[in-house]
């Protein structure tokens, strides 16, 4: 079976979206419910999903595991999987984890570039690993099933996250510092340890997090993709797209600051980069995918390994860890 899955978007949401992502085959969207919002407003953001599947039914349904990326796919619709870039919306309660969860949140940062309670982000100065808290939180997010993901977290923390989760954990959305040395993007040992793990990397689109951002070129992506699996192996890589489009920049600047800082200037890019940057030509939208499967087997992956990392390597993550 070959399944299509892009394991990060945070779109503004239409119905145009929904049919440029089934243009695109995915049988599975992980997408951001969350930011900064605390528990009552992700529960508002889940009423408003509600009306998206209601009016939107015959496109996306909301998918809770790895079976219902076998329904989309024979049903030719998308399964929206719902995420956290952040642990805002447990507050400082464990017991909401699994609340969260009943609504129907799979992936959960620990951080968002900051320290947050549970660990701390890539843009602090310290990295103190992850606390505590945290260290109880991974327990119960193992328990009921919520995987962790470390995509804005800073190194010793994510490490930490390895070796204390008892399943699992992904980085949804980032690239290897090898290639393009961004703040977000992950060291050759921690790749190595993640994938030594069992674990996920997404591969990132977001021209923040790619070398020569905007005009990166597929090429120069694809290559990259094959020295990653080099380093941790091809089937511990897959697709988090990251795609924001859509969005008014007034987005990026919330994103970024949430509602602790008043600093306009905080964040990836913003200082010289404000607003959204452009998508590469070749992966302006999710219909790209069929520009990477172009890209992945001219640089020598097989038909099986592309596959993999443009479907079938999360949908095995989704299934060892629901």
């Amino acid at each position: 079976m070959k399944y299509r899955i892009d394991n990060l978007q945070y779109c503004n949401w239409s119905r145009d979206i929904f049919q440029i992502n089934r243009e695109a085959n995915l049988d599975a969207v992980h997408v951001t419910l969350v930011y900064h919002e605390d528990y009552d407003e992700f529960i508002q953001r889940t009423k408003e999903w509600n009306k998206f599947f209601n009016e939107n039914s015959d496109l996306i349904f909301l998918g809770r595991s790895f079976k219902d990326i076998e329904k989309a796919n024979s049903e030719k619709k998308t399964a929206i999987f719902f995420g956290f870039q952040n642990c805002s919306p447990i507050e400082d309660d464990i017991t909401l984890i699994e609340k969260v969860y009943e609504h129907g949140c799979r992936f959960m940062q620990l951080t968002y570039n900051n320290q947050s309670l549970l660990a701390t982000g890539c843009y602090e100065k310290n990295d103190s690993g992850v606390t505590n808290f945290g260290r109880e939180t991974i327990k119960e997010m193992n328990r009921v099933g919520v995987v962790i993901d470390m995509s804005h977290s800073a190194e010793k923390s994510t490490f930490d996250a390895i070796e204390i989760s008892e399943k699992p954990i992904a980085i949804t959305h980032a690239n290897p510092s090898f290639w393009y040395n961004a703040k977000r993007n992950k060291s050759n040992d921690l790749l190595k340890a993640l994938g030594s793990s069992g674990g996920m990397l997404g591969l990132s689109l977001y021209p923040h997090h790619l070398k020569d951002g905007s005009n990166c070129t597929l090429e120069n992506f694809c290559e990259m993709a094959a020295k990653t699996a080099e380093v941790m192996g091809v089937k511990n890589i897959g697709i988090g797209s990251d795609l924001c489009i859509n969005h008014p920049d007034s987005v990026v600047e919330w994103m970024r600051n949430g509602t602790w800082s008043k600093n306009k200037n905080y964040g990836e890019g913003s200082k010289n980069k404000p607003g959204f940057p452009k998508q590469p030509d070749w992966f302006l939208d999710a219909r790209g995918f069929n520009n990477l499967e172009i890209g992945l087997k001219k640089i020598g992956f097989s038909e099986d390994e592309v596959n993999g990392i443009l479907g079938n390597n999360w949908y095995n993550f989704y299934k060892g860890t629901n």
